[in-house]
C-alpha cells in the first residue's frame, strides 16, 4: 500500500470525526477519477474496523502490520466489512469485461447482515466503488438503509460525478470532498508505485494524469513520451506534410496498439486545455475550439469504433490548428 499523498484536509476532517463521539453513518467521498478517493475509503475503513476491536490505536495513523483486523481484511474474510463494486461478467474470468452497473440485487446481498448484530465490535462498514455506477432500482434500495441505517453500520459512497446521485442520497451523508492533487504529490504516488520509472518517464507521467495519479498509472508503459513530443509538434508547427499524422496513425492505427490509442485519445482534450492556458485573444479563441473539437472527435471514435488510424489522423489535424 502506498503512503497517502495529498487532500490532507479531508483525511484530517475523518480522523477528527472518527475520534470524536458521533461519527455520522454515511460519508459522501468526492472528486476527480484517479485522486485516491477510494484508497482513502480502504484505509479509512480499516482503520474504523481496527479501531473499534483495539480503542488504543490512534484513529490518525494506520493500522499496525500484522494486526489481525488487518489481515482479515487482507484475506477478505472480516464478517463486518463489505465492498459494493461493479461485477466481472464472467464470474470464470474476473480480469474481463465487468458489467456496467452495480445491481439491486447486490444491494439487497447486504439485508441479511443488517438483519444481525455486528459481529466483532460494535461497527460494520459498507463501501460502495462507486456509488455513481449504482442502478436506479439499487439506490432506492440503499436509500432506504441510508435513512434508516442499521446499527453500528458506516457507510463509505466513493462518487466521482455527485450531481447525478439522487438528492435525497445526498441528503442523508457527509461530504468529503478530494481536489486534483498538485505535480508534485502525483509525482511522489509515481515513485512509489514505479520504483523503476525514470525522472523523464515520471514528468511525462505527471503532465497526463493532470492531478490525477491514477490516471497517471493508466497511463505508464505506454511510451506516452513519444506521443507528448509528437503533439507538441503538431502544436507548435503544423503538418503541412501529413508527416507527424501519418507517423502518428501508423503507430497507434494497428489493433494491437489498442491501449496507447486509448491513451492518445484521453490525452489529447488535456493536452489542448494546457496549451490554451498560455494563449490569449484569437489563439486563446482557436484553442479552445480545437479543445472542443477534438473531444467530440475522441468520443465519436469510442463510440461509433471509427477506424483507429483515421481518427488519430483526424485529431492529429485538430491539433495542428494552434500553428496557424
Amino acid at each position: 500500500m502506498t503512503a497517502a499523498v495529498g487532500n490532507d484536509a479531508a483525511r484530517a476532517a475523518f480522523a477528527a470525526a472518527m475520534a470524536g463521539d458521533a461519527l455520522h453513518h454515511a460519508w459522501l467521498i468526492t472528486g476527480p477519477e484517479g485522486t485516491g478517493k477510494a484508497s482513502f475509503a480502504t484505509d479509512m475503513a480499516r482503520r474504523m474496523l481496527a479501531y473499534a476491536v483495539d480503542p488504543s490505536l490512534d484513529p490518525a495513523a494506520p493500522v499496525p502490520a500484522g494486526h489481525r483486523i488487518g489481515a482479515l481484511l487482507d484475506a477478505r474474510s472480516h464478517p463486518d466489512f463489505r465492498l459494493l463494486t461493479r461485477l466481472p461478467k464472467d464470474a470464470d474470468k474476473p480480469d474481463q469485461d465487468v458489467a456496467r452497473s452495480i445491481t439491486i440485487a447486490q444491494i439487497r446481498t447486504l439485508q441479511p447482515m443488517f438483519a444481525t448484530k455486528p459481529s466483532m465490535s460494535p461497527r460494520r462498514v459498507v463501501l460502495i466503488d462507486s456509488i455513481d455506477d449504482l442502478e436506479r432500482g439499487g439506490a432506492n434500495a440503499l436509500l432506504k438503509n441510508l435513512e434508516e441505517p442499521p446499527a453500528g453500520t458506516i457507510f463509505l459512497l466513493v462518487s466521482h460525478a455527485p450531481g447525478r446521485l439522487l438528492p435525497t442520497i445526498r441528503s442523508r451523508c457527509r461530504l468529503l470532498r478530494f481536489s486534483p492533487l498538485e505535480d508534485a504529490e502525483v509525482a511522489s504516488v509515481l515513485r512509489q508505485v514505479l520504483p523503476e520509472a525514470g525522472e523523464d518517464e515520471i514528468a511525462v507521467l505527471v503532465r497526463a494524469g493532470a492531478g490525477s495519479p491514477g490516471k497517471a498509472l493508466r497511463f505508464a508503459g505506454l511510451d506516452m513520451a513519444s506521443i507528448e513530443r509528437d503533439l507538441a509538434l503538431l502544436a507548435d508547427r503544423g503538418d503541412p506534410d501529413n508527416a507527424i499524422r501519418s507517423r502518428l496513425a501508423k503507430a497507434l492505427g494497428p489493433k494491437a496498439a489498442q491501449p496507447r490509442y486509448a491513451a492518445f485519445l484521453e490525452r489529447v482534450p488535456t493536452f489542448l486545455a494546457e496549451r490554451a492556458h498560455t494563449l490569449q485573444g484569437r489563439a486563446l479563441r482557436e484553442a479552445l475550439d480545437a479543445h472542443a473539437a477534438a473531444r467530440d472527435v475522441a468520443g465519436a471514435a469510442i463510440g461509433l469504433s471509427q477506424d483507429a488510424g483515421a481518427a488519430v489522423f483526424e485529431i492529429g489535424g485538430i491539433v495542428a490548428r494552434l500553428a496557424r
